[in-house]
């Protein structure tokens, strides 16, 4: 699954639904980041949000399947053995379990601009470097972000994107790229009107 040298994006998320943008991101972060990989690790659950109507985990990771189509994209329910649904849990159990291998934590300008109510936050930051990917009407929020601010220094300009995997962290960059304006949330809600 995965071998020492190897620069593998960790795309996380409820994947509910999976779509055309998450794809579009990952094809994005191997390009860009230089990555051998991209796992997209669906979670159980958000714990900040309600998961009382989530479709089954084995669903979500069927239906993702069928999305990323892509053979260095590699979908996943593993949740490192952690039995937590924390970012900072699951992060901190892959680096030890492959301490040879370059992981990047990729999340959506969304998720930046609301990092500081995750769980232990700032520990994300200083396991692993982050690859941010703009999202249509955040750029400018997760530039501002508390996040932003608290590792400012750590910032790398994206043209220099292509060897974050290798950087000691705290290392986090912006990446533009094809905007897309699909999110879960929206096609949740049109399957919703359509019912």
């Amino acid at each position: 699954m995965a071998a020492s040298g190897m620069r593998i994006g960790l795309l996380g998320g409820s994947f509910d639904p999976a779509h055309e943008a998450h794809r579009e991101i990952s094809l994005a972060a191997l390009k860009r980041l230089g990555l051998d990989k991209i796992w997209w690790l669906v979670t159980a659950g958000n714990p900040l949000k309600d998961v009382s109507e989530l479709p089954p985990l084995s669903d979500r990771v069927l239906a993702a399947h069928d999305i990323a189509n892509h053979p260095r994209i590699v979908v996943t329910g593993f949740d490192g053995g952690t039995g937590t649904p924390y970012t900072a849990d699951l992060l901190a159990a892959f680096v030890q379990r492959f301490p040879g291998v370059d992981f990047v934590w990729l999340m959506g300008a969304d998720n930046l601009a609301t990092v500081h109510l995750w769980k232990a936050w700032p520990e994300i930051f200083q396991l692993v470097p982050i690859a941010v990917l703009d999202r249509p009407g955040y750029r400018l929020r997760a530039r501002a972000s508390k996040a932003a601010h608290r590792f400012a220094g750590a910032y790398v300009d994206e043209t220099n994107a292509a060897g974050l995997a290798r950087l000691r962290p705290p290392a986090w960059t912006i990446l533009t790229h094809r905007l897309s304006g699909l999110s879960s949330t929206a096609l949740r809600e049109s399957v919703l009107e359509s019912d």
